[in-house]
């Protein structure tokens, strides 16, 4: 493009700036995917600042993680006792409909049985309404009531019996990121302050700047510098647009719980709501990470407090937790309005942030990369028009995410003026208004959720509607075809439930056994 201003140059060299979850996830995807065969191969730097502490309170993965951690080239194993992980087969939520006792549901990670969610629907309603539609759908909820593994440890790697994630500790994550990141896949690792960025003439970024190692030069950067934004915020200052008309959340109190050897280790996320928010309760072997998520508008900081102090009491009696302990966090919910921005791609909390009800964090930091190295632009003139269509893809996912989490408020009947503020119609996003009058008539279905890319399926939104209580519609007057088929495949159901639970260990055995065959040298396999 001769006298353009693009010039066919190569991308080459990538710059990841800031480090934790985000960054060395990104570093690590881009080396471990990179063709060192290629005429000109990709290097991958990573600057971070020495002095910025990671949040480190991101504890719960989608499924997706398995086959992130694979393609790192990390074994499952070195991974589970390096992040003092946990297996995640999905999300428990209590007190959400009404408060009362025995006010719960699941969102588990394994699908229901496949065909026609009409007839899947009808079936449930028609002969299994005695038991939940997790209940009746998966197997999952049978075993994850029962604190089991979704896997046996003679199983290969990220293999198993039910869809599942992890629960883990996302500083030590990090560390074991960088350390293979460096060690095996070749990063050029820089700790350093970044002080200044310098453009080039055609406005790109052409290099950061940092204090002992100068100028680090790149084709392109991925701004992982949290909330910060350096890049994509403060030298593009792409806007931020703000989401908290819709999700009221923006505070949040986390502290770490320690837990006795060989107690049980929960196969779920726990988020058990409150009258201003939700609390989250993690277990990991060693510990549980317990949080409260508040909107500072309907409870103060000291009323949060003790609203976890008081979880805390009843959920881990032997603990002994003080207020002072607890880590205070505050965020805004939203996300950038451009997450690409000419040569500069923002990855993880620079790209936004909404509260952590369904673990959408980190997963949308593996999205990203996969957005990116599925479609890696490899000169910079392609670079725009790949820009555009992440942009595009991006924000549909951030809006589908905001319309997933509305719905696990808009339908619940808790009276505090918190959650009568969540059903005002004002606060409702207009195409999950429009989809639930649909609901009324026919369950979630890939006719209302029709994208290759969703971020949640229609799945995920059965789970949540008919856990919150939501009717099953009546048959109406077009016959509803496959209802025999899928009672058949309900029935079925139940009995896997009962094969899982005689064949699976529970979560701490497993755990337990792994990091003792660690210690020993004669377990050299599993």
């Amino acid at each position: 493009m001769k006298g353009g201003k693009h010039v066919e140059r190569p991308v080459s060299r990538i710059v990841v700036v800031g480090g934790g979850t985000a960054g060395w996830l990104a570093a690590c995807s881009i080396a471990a995917r990179a063709n060192r065969a290629a005429e000109t191969p990709l290097s991958v730097t990573l600057v971070e600042s020495p002095d910025v502490p990671t949040i480190g309170v991101g504890e719960g993965t989608w499924p997706t993680m398995r086959r992130t951690l694979e393609r790192i080239g990390i074994a499952e194993g070195d991974f589970l006792l390096a992040c003092d992980a946990s297996f995640k087969q999905g999300s428990r939520f209590e007190a959400w409909r009404t408060g009362a006792a025995g006010d719960f549901y699941l969102h588990p990670f394994t699908p229901p049985p496949e065909g026609s969610a009409q007839a899947l629907v009808e079936a449930w309603r028609a002969g299994f309404a005695d038991r939940s539609f997790a209940e009746a759908a998966t197997a999952q909820a049978h075993v994850t009531a029962l604190d089991l593994a979704p896997r046996q440890r003679a199983m290969p790697d990220y293999a198993g019996a039910l869809n599942y994630a992890y629960h883990l500790d996302a500083a030590k994550l990090a560390a074991l990121l960088a350390r293979h990141g460096v060690s095996r896949l070749g990063i050029r690792h820089i700790r350093d302050h970044v002080l200044a960025t310098d453009l080039a003439e055609n406005g790109d970024v052409a290099a950061v700047r940092t204090r002992d190692h100068g100028a680090v030069e790149g084709d392109l950067f991925l701004d992982c510098t949290g909330h910060a934004a350096l890049l994509i915020g403060g030298r593009y200052g792409v806007p931020f647009v703000d989401r908290s008309d819709v999700l009221f959340n923006d505070r949040a109190l986390a502290v770490q719980v320690p837990v006795a050897p060989g107690s049980p280790i929960g196969s779920l996320t726990n988020a058990t709501a409150h009258a201003a928010g939700w609390i989250w309760d993690i277990g990991l072997p060693t510990r549980r990470g317990v949080g409260c998520v508040y909107s500072s508008a309907h409870a103060s900081d000291e009323q949060a407090a003790e609203e976890l102090q008081a979880y805390v009491r009843r959920a881990v009696p032997e603990a002994d937790v003080d207020a002072a302990a607890f880590r205070r966090l505050t965020f805004r919910s939203g996300h950038r309005e451009r997450f690409w921005e000419r040569n500069c791609l923002a990855v993880g909390l620079s790209a936004g942030f909404l509260e952590p009800l369904e673990a959408s964090a980190i997963v949308l930091i593996e999205l990203s990369l996969d957005a990116l190295l599925d479609n890696f632009p490899v000169t910079r003139s392609a670079m725009d028009a790949h820009a555009g269509r992440f942009n595009a893809l991006f924000r549909y996912r951030w809006d589908r995410i905001v319309e997933f989490l509305k719905l696990h408020y808009v339908l619940s009947g808790r009276d505090e003026p918190y959650w009568r503020a969540h059903r005002d119609a004002a606060s409702v996003p207009d195409r999950l208004a429009e989809l639930l009058t649909i609901w009324r008539h026919q369950p979630p279905s890939t006719a209302d959720l029709p994208s290759v890319d969703e971020i949640f399926p229609a799945a995920s939104y059965q789970y949540v509607l008919y856990g919150m209580g939501f009717a099953a519609p009546a048959p109406g007057p077009v016959r509803i075809e496959g209802v025999d088929a899928s009672a058949t495949a309900l029935r079925q159901v139940e009995q896997r439930a009962r094969a899982l639970a005689a064949g699976l260990p529970s979560n701490r055995t497993y755990l337990d056994a792994l990091r003792a065959a660690a210690a020993s040298p004669m377990e050299l396999t599993h």
